[in-house]
C-alpha cells in the first residue's frame, strides 16, 4: 500500500554552518504554518535548519478529507517519516497536542532533545477542558464558528483571551484564527484519556517542558507533572498563554528554548 503523503517543509540557515536540525510539530486545530511567523524565522538566524511537518489531513499532507480517521499513532508516524527526510538527527519541538505526539514517537524513535511547550497533562484534556468552558462559556461554540468561516468581534475576543496573554490584542490574535483548521475527533478523544494510554518506554534525552503562566487552556502548574516522568527541566514563562509561538511575547519563549538548547550543543556545533 502506498503511504500516504506527509508534508515535510525546509527552512534551512543561511548561516554556512549549521549548528543543528530543529523538527517543529503543530498542536490540534493548526498545521505547520503556526511556526512559520515567528519561530523558524528566529531559529533560522541563529545558526539552525528548520523542518516543520504538516500532520495527517493538516495543511499539505494527505487525509483532509478524513481527518477523523486518524489518532496520536499516525500523528507520530508522520513525525518518524519526517525525521527519515531530515539529514542528521535533530532537535524535537512539539506544541500542545504535538507533545503528545513526540511522547507517542519516542517510545522508539531517537532525537537529539526535545522540548515539549504548553504540554498537554498527564491528566489529558477532559479536566482542562471542564476549566476552559467555564472560564469561557462561548469557547466550543467560537471554535466551531470559526471552522465554518463565521468570525465576529465576540467570538475573536473569546478565542484571544483563552489561547493567549492579557496584553495580546484582539488584532494580533487574528494571525492565529487565520490558521484554525478541523481536528481529528480520534486524536481529541485520545488526548482526553492521555492517562490511559500510558508509554510502554521513554527515551533517556535532555527534555525541556515549558509554558507560559498565562496558559488557560493547560495551567502552568501542570507543567511540574509533565516533566516527571522525563526527569525534565520546566520552565514558567511570565506574559504568555497557550499559543506561546504566535504571542505578543513570543521571544521570550524562542530565547528562553534557544538558551536551553545552546547547553546541550558543544560549542563548535
Amino acid at each position: 500500500m502506498t503511504r500516504r503523503k506527509t508534508k515535510l517543509h525546509r527552512h534551512p540557515t543561511t548561516r554556512p554552518a549549521a549548528r543543528a536540525n530543529l523538527l517543529f510539530v503543530h498542536g490540534g486545530y493548526v498545521d505547520s504554518s503556526c511556526w512559520q511567523h515567528n519561530f523558524i524565522p528566529f531559529f533560522q538566524r541563529h545558526g539552525y535548519n528548520c523542518y516543520a511537518v504538516d500532520l495527517a489531513g493538516h495543511g499539505a499532507s494527505d487525509g483532509g478529507e478524513r481527518i477523523d480517521d486518524f489518532g496520536i499513532d499516525d500523528y507520530a508516524a508522520d513525525v518518524a517519516h519526517a525525521i527519515e527526510q531530515i539529514d542528521g538527527p535533530a532537535i524535537l519541538i512539539g506544541h500542545s497536542m504535538g507533545t503528545m505526539v513526540l511522547d507517542r514517537y519516542l517510545e522508539k524513535g531517537e532525537a537529539i532533545a526535545a522540548a515539549l511547550l504548553s504540554p498537554v497533562p498527564p491528566t489529558g484534556t477532559l479536566p482542562s477542558a471542564i476549566s476552559l468552558t467555564t472560564r469561557f462559556p462561548g469557547f466550543l461554540q467560537a471554535i466551531e464558528k470559526v471552522l465554518n468561516g463565521q468570525r465576529s468581534d465576540d467570538i475573536e475576543e473569546v478565542l484571544t483571551r483563552a489561547y493567549f496573554a492579557k496584553d495580546m490584542t484582539v488584532q494580533e490574535a487574528r494571525r492565529f484564527m487565520e490558521i484554525v483548521v478541523p481536528e481529528s475527533q480520534k486524536a481529541i478523544a485520545e488526548m482526553a484519556t492521555v492517562l490511559m494510554q500510558r508509554p510502554k518506554s521513554r527515551q533517556k534525552l535532555p527534555v525541556l517542558v515549558m509554558g507560559g503562566e498565562e496558559d488557560a487552556v493547560f495551567s502552568s502548574s501542570m507543567l511540574y507533572f509533565s516533566a516527571v516522568p522525563w526527569r525534565a527541566e520546566v520552565r514558567r514563562l511570565p506574559n504568555l498563554g497557550h499559543v506561546l509561538m504566535l504571542d505578543s511575547q513570543w521571544e521570550s519563549a524562542a530565547n528562553a528554548l534557544l538558551e536551553w538548547m545552546e547547553k546541550l550543543l558543544p560549542a563548535s556545533a
